[in-house]
């Protein structure tokens, strides 16, 4: 029996309203009037599709708004301009704030249990630059980019290829394409709605001038891989054609703002898009602010920067530890600061290195024992008390329980503060001998000392490493801090130089059975407990090592079994089997989770919710809570 899943957008079955179309004609942005009025951009009726997708703010318990407005916020390096891919959250599927797939880009989407996957496009959506959108789009990708070995030279996205192979691609006609599978792939949807969403479409109008394919003249090919400094015209394309981190002022995008400042720069400045694909029930398109003001400065200094009334949205940069500064500055500028809960698995997560060059310590982290006795030896009430003013709740680095997944069982796997049982565990693995500090002596003699390695970002991961540093000390091992910027950390953690790092825990706390479990197996490089088995499965076998612990590699066979039905009942199964094999193992320490999250925001704007999840994925951070609705009220 086929199960069909067919959602549709706002307003897909009628155009909008006449009523509408006059609200929108009266209800221009000023930002855009010398441009509406030179002519040089169309009236509103004719930049947004013909049926929109329609927002109906005060269903949502929200406040439609008004235009205009800039802005400002700080961020760490210039590669964090990705932010507003992420906050902005225009996805061909997103999630709503209840976390429920439903069409954004898309008209409307149907699914055929989980194989066949139909997308509608919206008749008359455009570009930011104008330009039909259109199943060309997805058409240009697929055969030019994704086909292109050149372009792919490693067979496309694993999400896209879950059992080795891509699906069948067609293009129905111009508003509809349709990619069908042999085997479920459930991980499409959760892919194409996540904060860092898999890329199946590209504006081809633009994109076609750095393709060698249509590109007709070579001199003029060579002269932009001058200007743009590569050696070769894949790269060049790549360059030119990334939307993830919008570095490239000039490609065109469908998201709610558009970079207008190119690279190098300290300050990035993101504009409304005149062609954005939503509006509010009142007929006034989205978005209401009309700029980002992206400034750049050391991550160190952001939460400083902040409290000093040089940010009106600030949730990046920031951590729970700065919330009393923070909450001060509402006494001197107009600012609000708001608490909402991490959705993360553990705020505060410490992580093995089971890949890591130092054979010993390598043998000890394999031993689940050793990760037990590190888990039980840890005061976390002493830890909730100091850093999160008791505030967190200490657990295992698991699912909160927001999530219909949660069990305590796994909440509470080896956490609770035993250090006489961790004592006996070291003895068991034989580690009974310590020197005249009471420091116990690896099997080749060394004093048994851990460093563990911090990217630096907070200073509340080396306040709470001082509490443990005192925990371990009392089991006889000896802890030490190093800490590093974050791309020296990344690239340690795949060396094998690091031993142990502090970083998150899960990045989905909060993840129903539809979503992805590739957080709890090795699947990425940067999962620091285990890079080289992730860069296996991220490389398909090219790069890395294949796990050889039984209970990661089993982990890796859960999650293509899961990846393998289209049965909502046998991938909560999956799932559980899976939360309970991570936790029983603790492959990581989580210490607290549903800890605060300070979110500070200029006093006149609306439309933010006063508590929320916030995290990376599945809520993109601000993402779900629609950025394009927030808007300032004068006082």
């Amino acid at each position: 029996m086929v199960t069909r899943r067919t959602f549709l957008g706002g307003l897909v079955g009628a155009a909008i309203a006449p009523a509408v179309v006059r609200a929108q004609q009266a209800a221009e942005p000023e930002f855009l009037k010398e441009q509406l009025t030179s002519g040089s951009l169309p009236p509103m009726a004719e930049r947004i599709p013909v049926r929109p997708r329609i927002v109906n703010l005060k269903e949502m318990g929200l406040e439609p708004g008004a235009y205009g407005g800039t802005v400002r916020t700080i961020i760490g390096g210039q590669r964090d301009i990705r932010f507003m891919t992420i906050y902005g959250y225009a996805r061909l599927v997103g999630y709503n704030k209840h976390l429920q797939f439903q069409p954004d880009i898309l008209a409307g989407f149907q699914s055929e249990d989980d194989t066949v996957f139909t997308f509608t496009l919206r008749e008359g959506h455009k570009w930011s630059d104008g330009q039909p959108f259109t199943a060309d789009d997805f058409r240009y990708w697929w055969e030019d980019v994704i086909l292109n070995d050149k372009l792919t030279p490693g067979g496309g996205a694993l999400e896209l290829r879950p059992h080795g192979s891509l699906p069948r691609f067609e293009m129905l006609d111009p508003l509809t394409v349709r990619y069908t599978w042999e085997k479920p792939n459930p991980m499409f949807l959760p892919t194409l709605a996540g904060p860092q969403p898999l890329v199946i479409f590209g504006p081809g109008h633009y994109l076609k001038q750095f393709h060698k394919k249509f590109q007709p003249d070579q001199a003029k090919m060579d002269e932009l891989m001058k200007t743009y400094r590569v050696k070769k015209w894949q790269d060049l394309h790549i360059k030119m054609a990334r939307s993830y981190r919008p570095e490239n002022p000039n490609l065109p995008t469908l998201d709610p703002w558009r970079n207008t400042t190119p690279l190098p720069s300290e300050q990035f400045v993101f504009e409304r898009n005149p062609f954005f694909h939503r509006v509010d029930e009142t007929g006034r398109q989205l978005p209401y602010l009309d700029r980002f003001i992206l400034n750049v400065s050391s991550s160190s200094i952001i939460a400083a920067k902040a409290g000093a009334g040089e940010a009106d949205l600030q949730a990046t940069g920031i951590d729970f530890n700065d919330y009393t500064f923070l909450k001060e500055a509402e006494k001197r500028f107009p600012v609000k600061v708001n608490l909402w809960k991490l959705a993360r698995g553990s705020r505060i997560t410490l992580l093995p290195n089971l890949n890591c060059a130092d054979e010993v310590w390598r043998g000890l982290f394999r031993d689940v024992r050793l990760r037990r006795a590190l888990s039980l030896a840890i005061d976390r009430h002493e830890v909730n008390m100091v850093a999160f003013y008791g505030l967190g709740t200490p657990s295992a680095d698991t699912v909160l329980p927001d999530s219909p997944l949660f069990k305590q069982e796994y909440a509470d796997a080896f956490v609770k503060f035993d250090p006489d049982e961790a004592n006996r565990l070291l003895d068991e693995l034989g580690l009974t001998k310590r020197d005249d500090d009471g420091i116990r002596l690896l099997p080749d003699g060394r004093r048994a000392e851990i460093t563990v390695e911090t990217a630096g970002e907070s200073n509340l991961d080396t306040d709470v490493l001082e509490l443990v540093h005192d925990h371990w000390a009392n089991i006889g091992l000896a802890l030490y801090t190093r800490t590093s910027q974050r791309d020296v950390f990344r690239n340690r953690a795949m060396s094998g130089s690091i031993m142990m790092s502090i970083w998150y825990g899960l990045d989905n706390g909060v993840p129903t059975a539809d979503m992805s479990p590739a957080g709890l197996a090795p699947t990425l490089d940067d999962q620091l407990q285990w890079p080289l088995w992730g860069m296996h499965y991220l490389s398909a076998g090219q790069e890395g090592v294949a796990p050889d612990l039984p209970e990661a590699a089993e982990l890796v066979d859960l999650l293509s079994q899961w990846g393998s039905t289209a049965k909502f009942e046998e991938r909560q199964v999956i799932w559980h089997k899976m939360l309970s094999l991570y936790t029983q193992q603790v492959f990581s320490i989580g210490l607290i989770n549903s800890t605060l999250q300070p979110i500070l925001r200029a006093a006149k704007l609306q439309n933010l919710p006063e508590k929320a999840l916030y995290g990376f994925d599945p809520t993109s951070y601000l993402g779900v809570y629609m950025p394009d609705a927030f808007w300032y009220k004068e006082a």
